[in-house]
C-alpha cells in the first residue's frame, strides 16, 4: 500500500471519465448555463479541489494496478462496474433529446448517476488500493460534485415527498452506507499511517511479503530490514497454528535497523492454509516433522539470499518447541536460539492448576469448579478441557501489565482478508483443533526434554514475569537443565505470555540486549 508509481488503471478510469465529458461540452442540455449561476460556491470549491486531487492521486500510486486475484479484487470489480454504468448513462443521454430532464433522469434507480457513479468508482478504487488519500479526495469530490447536481435536479424536477416509511428506510440506508465508508476509511487510514511512519525506507533495505515454496507448499512470509547485510532473525510463531505475522510488524520496527526479520505462516494455518487449501484441505501434511523440514528450507533460503552463514532463531510459545528442536539438530545453521515463553516439561498446566488451587484454598474460595475442570482434563486431555482449566486458574494468576493487541493486528499494514478468515475459523474451537489435530496431539505427548538439553550455540530465554503459559518456573527448570556455550534468562516484569505483541518496544529492546554478537 502507498507505493508511488504510474497507475495504468487510474489512467484508464480517467479516460473513461473525461472522454464522455469532452463530447458533452458540445452537447450540453438547453439552459444548463442558467442553472450553473445558482451553484453553491462552497460546493463548487469542494468539487474543484476534489477533481484535482482525484485525478492526481489516480495517476501517481501504483497500488491501483492489477494484482493477483483475491477477495480484495471485488472492490476493483465494483469500481469497473460503476464506470461501465457511468458510460452507459452517457449513452442514454446522447441518444436522448439532450434536455435537463434527460440529463438528470435516474439510471438503475440511482439519482444523478452521472455524478454519483464516477465518485463511487474512484471510491471503490481507493478501497482496492488501500489508499486513504484517494478516499479523502473522493469524499471531498462527492460532497461538492454530487451536492451540486442534486441541487440542479431539485430545480429541474418538482419532486414529491416520499411517504414517511420510505424516507425512514432511505435515511437508514444512507446512514449504514456512511458508517461502512467511515469504518473502511478509518481502517485504511490507520494501516496507511503505520505504513508511512514505519515502512523500510533505506535504499539497501527490504520490505517484502509474498509466498515461498517450502516442502511443496506456497507459504506466506514477510521480510523487513533497513540493510540486507544485517544478521537475519527468523520468527517462529506459536499456537499451534496461531500465526501472528501481521503483528510482528510492530516489534520488528525496533529491530529492523540492526536485523533483517523474517516471519512466516507455518504450514496448515493462516494465509498458508488458504493458499494450499485445494491441495491439502484437511491439513494432512501439517505435522511437527514437516514443519521442521519447512523451517530448514526457509533457513537455507535466508542464508543464501542474504549471504549469511547462520541465522538467529526466535520462537514464541509452541514456536519454542519448533525452534529448540531445530537449533539442537542444526547447530551449523544457527548463531543464537531465543525462546520467548519457552515451553518446558509436559504437565505445565497441572503445575499452574496446583498453584491456583493452593491460592484459592488460602483465600477460602470455593474450588469445586476448578477441581472438576482439572478432573475432566485428566480424563480427557483435549485442548477444550485444557482451556477450561486455564480459565479457572487464571483468576489466581493476575497479570498486572496487559494490553489488547487485536487493534494492532487489525490496523497492521500486513493484515489481510485471509488473516481475518483464519481468526474467524479459530472461533470454532472444535473445527480448529480437528484441522490441526496432529500438532495438538504432538504437544500432548512430547516436550522439549525429548530433543536433548545440549545446545551448541548461545541460548536466551525471555518471558513475561507473570507468564503461566507455560509457567515461568517450568521455563526456569528447563533453563537450568540445558547446556550451552552461553545462556541467559530475562523476565520482563509485570507482563504475561503475549509480551512480544502487547509490549513490542520493550520486548525488542530486551531481545537486542540479549543476543550474543
Amino acid at each position: 500500500m502507498i507505493h508511488l508509481g504510474v497507475s495504468y488503471i487510474g489512467f484508464i478510469f480517467l479516460l473513461m471519465l473525461f472522454i464522455p465529458n469532452a463530447f458533452w461540452m458540445k452537447n450540453k442540455p438547453k439552459d444548463y448555463d442558467t442553472y450553473v449561476k445558482n451553484e453553491n460556491k462552497i460546493l463548487v470549491c469542494l468539487e474543484r479541489i476534489g477533481e484535482v486531487l482525484v485525478c492526481c492521486i489516480a495517476l501517481i500510486f501504483s497500488d491501483f494496478n492489477l494484482r493477483p486475484l483475491n477477495i480484495w479484487s471485488v472492490w476493483l470489480g465494483l469500481a469497473v462496474l460503476a464506470m461501465i454504468g457511468y458510460e452507459y448513462n452517457w449513452v442514454q443521454y446522447f441518444k436522448s433529446e439532450k434536455n435537463m430532464t434527460d440529463f438528470y433522469s435516474s439510471f438503475l434507480g440511482i439519482p444523478v448517476a452521472g455524478a454519483s457513479l464516477p465518485v463511487a468508482a474512484f471510491g471503490f478504487l481507493g478501497i482496492y488500493g488501500c489508499n486513504i488519500f484517494m478516499l479523502i479526495a473522493v469524499l471531498i469530490l462527492g460532497i461538492g460534485h454530487i451536492g451540486i447536481h442534486l441541487g440542479h435536479r431539485k430545480e429541474v424536477y418538482t419532486l414529491k415527498k416520499k411517504n414517511l416509511p420510505i424516507r425512514i428506510l432511505r435515511g437508514i440506508l444512507v446512514l449504514l452506507l456512511a458508517l461502512v465508508f467511515f469504518v473502511i476509511a478509518v481502517t485504511i487510514g490507520a494501516k496507511n499511517y503505520h505504513w508511512i511512519k514505519d515502512c523500510v525506507k533505506s535504499a539497501n533495505g527490504i520490505e517484502e511479503e509474498g509466498y515461498i515454496e517450502l516442502g511443496g507448499q506456497e507459504q506466506y512470509y514477510v521480510i523487513r530490514g533497513e540493510d540486507v547485510s544485517n544478521p537475519v532473525i527468523i520468527w517462529i510463531h506459536g499456537g499451534p497454528a496461531n500465526p501472528d505475522t501481521m503483528e510482528t510488524f510492530y516489534f520488528s520496527n525496533y529491530l529492523k535497523e540492526n536485523y533483517t526479520v523474517i516471519a512466516w505462516n507455518q504450514r496448515g494455518c493462516g494465509r498458508t492454509y488458504f493458499k494450499n487449501k485445494e491441495k491439502d484441505p484437511n491439513n494432512e501434511t501439517a505435522d511437527f516433522g514437516q514443519i521442521q523440514e519447512d523451517l530448514d528450507e526457509l533457513v537455507d533460503y535466508a542464508r543464501e539470499r542474504f549471504g549469511q552463514d547462520k541465522v538467529i532463531l526466535v520462537g514464541h510459545s509452541f514456536g519454542t518447541m519448533v525452534g529448540s528442536k531445530y537449533a539442537i539438530d542444526h547447530p551449523d545453521k544457527v548463531t543464537n536460539y531465543i525462546g520467548v515463553g519457552q515451553m518446558g516439561a509436559l504437565g505445565s498446566d497441572a503445575y499452574a492448576y496446583q498453584d491456583a488451587l493452593e491460592k484459592a484454598i488460602s483465600l477460602g474460595d470455593d474450588t469445586t469448579e476448578l477441581e472438576h475442570a482439572f478432573e475432566r482434563y485428566q480424563k480427557d486431555p483435549t485442548i477444550e478441557n485444557m482451556l477450561a482449566v486455564r480459565s479457572f486458574a487464571d483468576r489466581y494468576h493476575e497479570v498486572p501489565m496487559t494490553r489488547d493487541y487485536l487493534l494492532d493486528a487489525y490496523t497492521s499494514p500486513y493484515m489481510g482478508v485471509d488473516d481475518i478468515r483464519w481468526y474467524l475459523l479459530q472461533l470454532n474451537l472444535r473445527e480448529f483443533v480437528q484441522l490441526n489435530q496432529s500438532l495438538f496431539d504432538y504437544i500432548n505427548e512430547k516436550d522439549v526434554y525429548d530433543y536433548g538439553t545440549e545446545f551448541q550455540m548461545p541460548v536466551v530465554f525471555i518471558s513475561g514475569s507473570c507468564d503461566w503459559v507455560p509457567p515461568v518456573d517450568c521455563t526456569r527448570e528447563y533453563y537450568n537443565s540445558i547446556e550451552a556455550p552461553n545462556k541467559r534468562m530475562e523476565l520482563i516484569e509485570g507482563w504475561g505470555h503475549m509480551v512480544p505483541l502487547e509490549n513490542p518496544e520493550e520486548f525488542a529492546n530486551v531481545l537486542m540486549d540479549m543476543i550474543v554478537k
